[in-house]
C-alpha cells in the first residue's frame, strides 16, 4: 500500500459484490474502516494546521485589554483586531474554491501557510496599532484558504459512511480551536506580553509550511477558469460595510458624531445582492466565483441559516465574555482564559464522539438537543452582574460548548453530503464565507449593544462595573432570543441519501 496522496489505488478503491433488487451480482465500493496512510497524513496536517490558525482567531478576545493600554485605543476601535481579521476572511473564503481547484491542494495548502506566517511575524514587531491590524489581516487571507480547504479534500477523499467521525474532528477544529484561543492567550500574556502570543504560534506555522512542503500532494485535478475582479470587489463593499455599520452603532453611541452607520450597512447590503446577481448570471457558464446552486438544496439552505446564528452567537459570546470577566469582575486574563478552559476542552473530546453518532444515528437527534443546549447556556449569561460566582460563568459556558458541540459536526456533514463533488470546494467555501461574516456581525453587535446599555446606564449614575455587565447581560439575552430561532430549524435538516455511498477518491 502506498501513502502517496495521489495514489487511488488503495483500500479505498476496493470493491465487493452485492445484490441488486432484481438478484443480479454487481461490483460495488467497498466499505473501508480506515483512511490509506496517505490521506490520513494529509488530512491530519490540514487539520493541525486548521487548529492553529483558527485558534489564532480568538486569542486577541483576552489579550484585548493589555493592547489597549499600550497602544492607547478605545474597545469599539481595539475590536477591529478581530473583526478585521474575520471581515477579510468573510472577503477572501468565496474565492477560495477558485484558488483550490486552480493551485490545486499543495499549492493551496503552501499560500495559506506562507500568508498566515508572514502576517504572524509582521504582527509580532508591530510597532504600532495599524500595522498590528495590518498583520492580522495578512494572517486572516492564509486562515481563509485553510478551511475550505480542509473540507473539500474530507469530501474528496473520505467515504461517505467514515465522514461523520471525521467532520467530527473538523468540528473540534471550529468549535474548540477558538474557545481554546482566550486560555493560551491568558497564559502567555502574563509572562510574555501580547507580542508572545504572536512569537508562541510563529514556530508552529513555519513546522506546519515546511511539513506541507514533504507530505501534500494533489488530490484532485486543477482547473483553469479565469478570476472574475468584479465579484472580488462587490465581496469587498458587500461584507465590508455590513461588518463597518454595525461596528459603528456601537462606534457611534461611544464617540458621537461621524459617518452614520446606516449608510455602509445599507450599501453593504445592496452590494450583497449586486454580488448575487453577478454569480447567477457567470455560474450559467460555470464561471461563478461563488456558485450558489448549492443552495438549491434544502439541507444547505438550513444547515446555513443555522451556522450564521451559532457563529453570531458563539463569536460574540467569546469576545463579550472576556471583557466582562476583566473590567466588571477584576480577574486576570489567565483567570478569564481558565474560566472557558473546561468547555473548549468537553468541545474538543466530544467532537469525534459526536461524529460517530451521526454516522449511526443522523443529524437530527443530535442537531435538535444541541441548539436547546446553545440557547439555554447563553440565556444563562443574560443574569451576570459583578457580584456573580465565577463557578456560575464556568457553567454556562460548559453548558453552551457542549451544545455547540453537538451542532457543528451534524451541519457540516448534512449540508456538503447533499452536494455534487464537483460543488464540494464551493459549498465549503459558502459556508466558511457565511460562518465569518456571521462570526464578524456577532462580535460587532455584541459589542454595539453593549456599549449601548452600558453608555446609557453611566449617564444615569450607575458604576461602570453594573453598566458593563448590564449590557453584557442585553447582548447575551438577545443573542439567546435568536438562538432559540434555530431548534425549530434544526427539525427540518435531513440526513444525506449519499451517506451510505462512496463514489471513489476523486
Amino acid at each position: 500500500m502506498t501513502t502517496e496522496i495521489l495514489d487511488t489505488a488503495d483500500p479505498l478503491d476496493d470493491r465487493t459484490s452485492r445484490p441488486t433488487s432484481g438478484g443480479a451480482v454487481v461490483d460495488a465500493p467497498a466499505r473501508p474502516d480506515k483512511l490509506a496512510p496517505g490521506h490520513f497524513r494529509a488530512i491530519a496536517l490540514l487539520m493541525a494546521s486548521a487548529f492553529t490558525v483558527i485558534l489564532n482567531e480568538t486569542t486577541m478576545s483576552v489579550a484585548l485589554p493589555p493592547i489597549m493600554d499600550e497602544l492607547g485605543v478605545t474597545p469599539t476601535v481595539g475590536q477591529w483586531l478581530t473583526t478585521a481579521f474575520l471581515l477579510t476572511m468573510a472577503v477572501v473564503i468565496p474565492a477560495t474554491g477558485f484558488l483550490i481547484n486552480r493551485l490545486g491542494t499543495r499549492g493551496a495548502y503552501l499560500l495559506a501557510m506562507s500568508l498566515f506566517t508572514a502576517g504572524t511575524a509582521l504582527a509580532m514587531i508591530a510597532p504600532g496599532f495599524g500595522v498590528l491590524v495590518t498583520g492580522r489581516v495578512v494572517q486572516a487571507t492564509g486562515t481563509a484558504i485553510m478551511m475550505p480547504l480542509l473540507m473539500t479534500t474530507i469530501m474528496t477523499i473520505v467515504p461517505a459512511h467514515m465522514r461523520g467521525r471525521v467532520m467530527g474532528n473538523v468540528g473540534l477544529v471550529i468549535a474548540a480551536a477558538p474557545a481554546l484561543g482566550p486560555t493560551l492567550s491568558g497564559a502567555i500574556l502574563e509572562p510574555l506580553g501580547w507580542r508572545g502570543v504572536f512569537g508562541v504560534v510563529l514556530p508552529i506555522s513555519v513546522l506546519a509550511l515546511v511539513a506541507g512542503l514533504l507530505w501534500i500532494r494533489d488530490v484532485n485535478e486543477k482547473e483553469h477558469h479565469t478570476l472574475d475582479p468584479l465579484s472580488l470587489l462587490l465581496t469587498l463593499v458587500a461584507f465590508g460595510g455590513l461588518v463597518w455599520g454595525l461596528s459603528g452603532l456601537g462606534e457611534g453611541a461611544h464617540a458621537g458624531g461621524g459617518l452614520n452607520p446606516w449608510i455602509p450597512l445599507g450599501a453593504g447590503l445592496v452590494f450583497l445582492g449586486l454580488f448575487i446577481w453577478r454569480q447567477i448570471v457567470r455560474q450559467r457558464t460555470d464561471s461563478a466565483l461563488l456558485d450558489l446552486r448549492t443552495f438549491l438544496e434544502s439541507n444547505f439552505r438550513v444547515a446555513i441559516g443555522i451556522m450564521a446564528v451559532a457563529m453570531l452567537a458563539m463569536l460574540g459570546t467569546l469576545i463579550v465574555l472576556p471583557l466582562v470577566l476583566q473590567e466588571a469582575m477584576g480577574l486576570s486574563p489567565l483567570q478569564s482564559g481558565l474560566i472557558v478552559l473546561p468547555g473548549a476542552l468537553a468541545m474538543g473530546l466530544l467532537g469525534p464522539v459526536v461524529g460517530r453518532w451521526y454516522d449511526r444515528v443522523g443529524p437530527r437527534p443530535i442537531l435538535v438537543p444541541g441548539t436547546v443546549l446553545v440557547t439555554l447556556g447563553i440565556g444563562m449569561l443574560a443574569f451576570l452582574h459583578p457580584g456573580i460566582s465565577p463557578l456560575y460563568v464556568l457553567g454556562a459556558h460548559v453548558l453552551l460548548s457542549l451544545g455547540l458541540a453537538a451542532v457543528f459536526t451534524p451541519l457540516f456533514s448534512a449540508a456538503l453530503g447533499v452536494l455534487k463533488p464537483h460543488q464540494y470546494s464551493h459549498g465549503s467555501a459558502t459556508i466558511n464565507t457565511v460562518q465569518q461574516v456571521a462570526g464578524a456581525a456577532g462580535i460587532a453587535l455584541f459589542i454595539a449593544i453593549m456599549t449601548l446599555r452600558s453608555d446609557t446606564l453611566t449617564a444615569a449614575g450607575e458604576s461602570a462595573a453594573d453598566a458593563l455587565t448590564s449590557g453584557a447581560s442585553l447582548a447575551f439575552a438577545i443573542g439567546a432570543g435568536v438562538m432559540a430561532v434555530t431548534i425549530a430549524l434544526a427539525v427540518l435538516i435531513k440526513r444525506p441519501e449519499t451517506d451510505g455511498e462512496f463514489h471513489g477518491g476523486h
